[in-house]
């Protein structure tokens, strides 16, 4: 068996121990411009994600009103003479009304709870101090509360993705 000779290494070189600080440097600019391109597109994520919360609460909360507004035309739900039909408040949907055409007087229920909005930041408030109400009676480019609750709106301030501003969802 014949065992080559060893070379010695070479003079003036050195064993590479780690990286240079230029190499440290150019990591580091690379993360930090990946990251500031990250970080606008994650908040634009999360206010597409709160946007289309806010949506679906619109949505299942006004359907509600119209379900309710449904059944006091069909004669199940007591209306008063001259009321509209929809309810006085929005914890009616959830509590339930008696329905007239049952002879138990069972209760009729629009919705299992009251969704929260999702730009609302103040946690003490429950979830129907969170939107703003329209009454049948007020006019829709200025909507205010009244006897009753025709529609709801979000009270957050500032404008969605579309360019629309929150009130006018």
């Amino acid at each position: 068996m014949t065992l080559l000779p060893r070379l010695p290494a070479r003079t003036g070189q050195r064993a590479a121990a780690g990286f240079t600080l230029i190499e440290l440097v150019i990591t580091v600019a690379i993360v930090s411009i990946l990251a500031s391109v990250a970080l606008p597109l994650n908040e634009l994520v999360v206010q597409r994600s709160k946007e289309q919360d806010l949506r679906r609460a619109l949505r299942e909360i006004r359907e509600a009103l119209d379900a309710h507004k449904q059944a006091a035309d069909d004669g199940r739900i007591r209306k008063l003479v001259g009321a509209s039909g929809y309810p006085t408040r929005l914890e009616d949907l959830v509590e339930g009304v008696e329905d007239q055409k049952t002879p138990k007087k069972e209760k009729i229920y629009f919705l299992r709870r009251i969704p929260r909005n999702p730009f609302t930041t103040d946690p003490s408030l429950v979830a129907a101090e969170t939107w703003g109400k329209r009454s049948y009676a007020s006019p829709p480019d200025e909507p205010r509360e009244g006897e009753d609750v025709f529609d709801v709106y979000p009270l957050a301030r500032g404008k969605g993705i579309n360019g629309r501003p929150y009130r006018e969802w």
